[in-house]
């Protein structure tokens, strides 16, 4: 039964499917595409419909554009055509109550002569937050990414898993309430890696986090989402949307379940027809 679930999951193509928890949309992507001033159209018009609480990955071959697509979500970049909304409005609105977003890159990206406690609060001290009232979120971030005692650590003094728990603690001192990820756990090694994802599935279901991953590892994708998105290149495309549609909080039984394989074979069957569709266009 649950493998003909997947099957069908990845049958279904339409890119306005939703799987949040309530259906409110937090981004809606309205037919964006982008073209570099180089003319490398990265994306072809994309709709795409993100909704409160769902966890959301996008994956595909190189090249097709998910970094692009996420930077447009984060407003880092503008669309050449078409538009999107963030909780049904212009990006005025996010920085709002209940309307922020916080963005994790592929590297920490940490200030190499400061300590954990301050790089973590810099999104504070930027905003102008007194320190003192400052001091309790930073701690609060540190303590869910599993970092209570290391504070007063320098990064140099840091694993490359510990000094990602230092880049995502540092976007939840912000309590956000979309998070975007761009591949933050592809240089690490297998085993710090699932350990990440299964910190990050706990945290995103504890706060209840819109998410965006982006990511080139199967397993991962079917172990965190809700949904998957497998784009297509030249340009960037959704090409599938694939539910997920198995209970959280997640842990190791899950990715030892016969459901946990057959999606990451459906997932990977999905992969292959896109990359052959790429190599005859």
């Amino acid at each position: 039964m649950q493998a003909s679930r997947a099957a069908l999951a990845l049958n279904d193509t339409s890119p306005l499917q939703t799987g949040g928890r309530d259906g409110t949309p937090v981004v809606e992507i309205l037919s964006a595409d982008k073209v570099f001033p180089n003319g490398t159209r990265a994306l072809a018009p994309i709709d795409l419909k993100i909704t409160d609480g769902e966890f959301l990955t996008l994956i595909g071959p190189s090249g097709c554009g998910k970094s692009t697509l996420l930077k447009l979500i984060a407003n880092l970049i503008e669309p050449s055509d078409g538009r999107i909304l963030w909780w049904s409005g212009g990006f005025d609105k996010v920085g709002t109550v209940d309307r922020s977003l916080a963005f994790v890159f592929q590297d920490p990206t940490l200030m190499p002569w400061a300590r954990v406690e301050a790089n973590v609060r810099l999104p504070l001290d930027l905003a102008g937050h007194p320190k003192a009232q400052s001091r309790a979120r930073v701690a609060d971030a540190l303590a869910r990414v599993g970092l209570e005692g290391f504070s007063r650590a320098y990064p140099r003094q840091l694993s490359g898993g510990m000094k990602m728990r230092v880049s995502i603690a540092r976007s939840l001192v912000t309590a956000p309430n979309l998070l975007l990820m761009d591949e933050p756990f592809g240089a690490l090694d297998e085993f710090t890696r699932n350990r990440l994802d299964a910190d990050l599935v706990r945290l995103w279901w504890e706060r209840k986090l819109t998410t965006v991953f982006v990511t080139h590892s199967i397993y991962e994708a079917v172990f965190l989402s809700t949904r998957v998105v497998v784009m297509g290149a030249r340009p960037g495309r959704v090409f599938k949307i694939m539910p997920i549609d198995e209970p959280h909080p997640r842990d190791e039984s899950f990715r030892n379940s016969p459901h946990f394989a057959e999606y990451c074979r459906a997932l990977s069957a999905s992969l292959t027809e896109v990359s052959l569709e790429q190599v005859q266009r």
